[in-house]
């Protein structure tokens, strides 16, 4: 249990749920502002899926599950929809299949094991028949799962997100006013986003490691902290992505938090 105690603060959670197992992967569908998750039970070889929305945090659907228990994940998220995956082998990471599942109600659109998916463009799913050589790249329709014509570079360009990832940085990089423990491996995940600056750190505390989040305003003024993780073994990945003027993170891997900022 951590000892460091920090003043009351100005933000509060949007969102707060917490899964039976931790959260494997998110995935964010911009154009309907839903948020997926992937859950996998290790123990019990079970993936789950949930969605909700964003902008007013109501859950669509969640413990959703596939015929498929283990070999199953997220591909991508479109129009409402999301693309589900499965492996083509328990030891392989290569995926085979699609399927599609529609966002507010969790009813399975339609099935395909034969197509592969390739990336997201502006205008849907790009995919491609695993089953033909040489690979022919086509548009598909990712509510039908129809083909709707063949792959073009300039009118089907790479869909962008507007997620914000965190950066990286030595600590010495910055400003102290945002650094309220002693840093372990001189290294943070920091955002300086608007009037907000976001930092995740650890530090050590009794021969264990601790993960923290913080936002400050510009002058260094505490507005939210959280206690990630504590007495773990070894450092943690980014702990969270801004997206929407909305702050998402995990806390013990299967609490998700959305901040309003």
């Amino acid at each position: 249990m951590s000892i460091f105690a920090f003043s009351m603060t100005s933000l509060f959670p949007f969102i707060s749920k917490t899964c039976q197992s931790p959260v494997w992967r998110m995935e964010i569908d911009e154009s309907s502002q839903t948020l997926f998750l992937e859950i996998r039970d290790h123990a019990d070889k079970q993936v789950s899926f949930s969605a909700l929305n964003l902008q007013n945090g109501e859950v669509y659907f969640e413990g959703l599950t596939t015929p498929e228990r283990w070999l199953t994940g997220i591909e991508a998220a479109y129009g409402g929809v999301l693309l589900l995956h499965n492996y083509q082998s328990a030891t392989g990471p290569v995926h085979k299949g699609l399927t599609a599942i529609e966002a507010t109600t969790g009813k399975a659109l339609w099935s395909n094991f034969t197509l592969a998916f390739d990336h997201l463009s502006v205008n849907g799913p790009v995919v491609y028949n695993a089953q033909l050589q040489p690979k022919k790249l086509f548009l598909l329709d990712v509510k039908t799962g129809n083909a709707l014509r063949g792959y073009e570079p300039v009118p089907d360009q790479p869909l962008n997100n507007q997620i914000i990832s965190p950066e990286l940085v030595p600590a010495a990089e910055v400003n102290s006013l945002y650094l309220p423990l002693s840093v372990y491996a001189n290294a943070v995940h920091y955002i300086s986003y608007n009037r907000f600056r976001i930092v995740s750190l650890h530090t050590l505390l009794q021969e264990h490691l601790e993960q923290h989040l913080f936002v400050f305003n510009e002058e260094g003024t505490l507005l939210y902290h959280d206690l990630l993780h504590n007495a773990i073994q070894k450092m943690q990945p980014e702990a969270f992505v801004l997206h929407n003027n909305q702050l998402i993170y995990l806390k013990n891997r299967s609490g998700l938090i959305v901040l309003n900022l």
